[in-house]
C-alpha cells in the first residue's frame, strides 16, 4: 500500500488587502475597513483596529511621498494569528521606539508594541517599507495587555 504525503495547510486562511490614499482620511478608512473585515471573519477587532490606526497614521505622517498611496494587508493564519502589514513609500524612514527621556514621538509604536505579540519592519519594492505586527486573536482581544 502506498501512502500519500499529508496535505499541507495554507500558511494563512484569510487575506484582505487594499491600497489607500496617504491622507488622514485614508488612515481612518484603514481602521474602519479592519473593523469591518475582522467582524465579517467573526474575529475580535478592537486591538487590531488600534494597531492599524497607529501604523496607518504613521504611514501618512512619516511615510508619505506625494502622489503615492499606502497599502494595508491583513492575513489571518489558521492558528488565528493576525498579521497586519502597512506598506508606505518611505523606506528611508525606519520607525523605532525612542529611548526613555527623548521628548517627542514614539507613542504610537508603544501602543503597537503593547497590543502586538511581535512587530517589525521589512524592505518593500521601489524604496518602500512594510511595518508589520502580529496579534494572537485566540487568547482574547485584550487579555493580558497593558498600555
Amino acid at each position: 500500500m502506498s501512502q500519500k504525503s499529508p496535505t499541507h495547510l495554507p500558511l494563512f486562511t484569510r487575506h484582505f488587502a487594499v491600497q489607500l490614499s496617504a491622507t488622514r482620511r485614508g488612515a481612518r478608512l484603514a481602521r474602519l475597513l479592519t473593523d469591518r473585515q475582522l467582524d465579517a471573519w467573526g474575529e475580535p477587532y478592537d486591538a487590531a483596529a488600534q494597531v492599524v490606526a497607529e501604523l496607518a497614521s504613521n504611514a501618512v505622517r512619516h511615510g508619505r511621498v506625494l502622489g503615492r498611496d499606502f497599502r494595508l494587508r491583513l492575513k489571518l493564519h489558521a492558528d488565528r494569528t493576525l498579521r497586519i502589514e502597512v506598506t508606505d513609500a518611505r523606506g528611508d524612514r525606519i520607525p523605532r521606539i525612542p529611548d526613555p527621556g527623548e521628548e517627542e514621538g514614539g507613542r504610537g509604536l508603544r501602543i503597537v508594541e503593547a497590543y502586538a505579540d511581535r512587530w517589525g519592519v521589512t524592505d518593500a519594492p521601489a524604496g518602500a517599507k512594510t511595518v508589520w505586527a502580529e496579534l494572537a486573536l485566540g487568547h482574547g482581544d485584550m487579555a493580558g495587555r497593558s498600555i
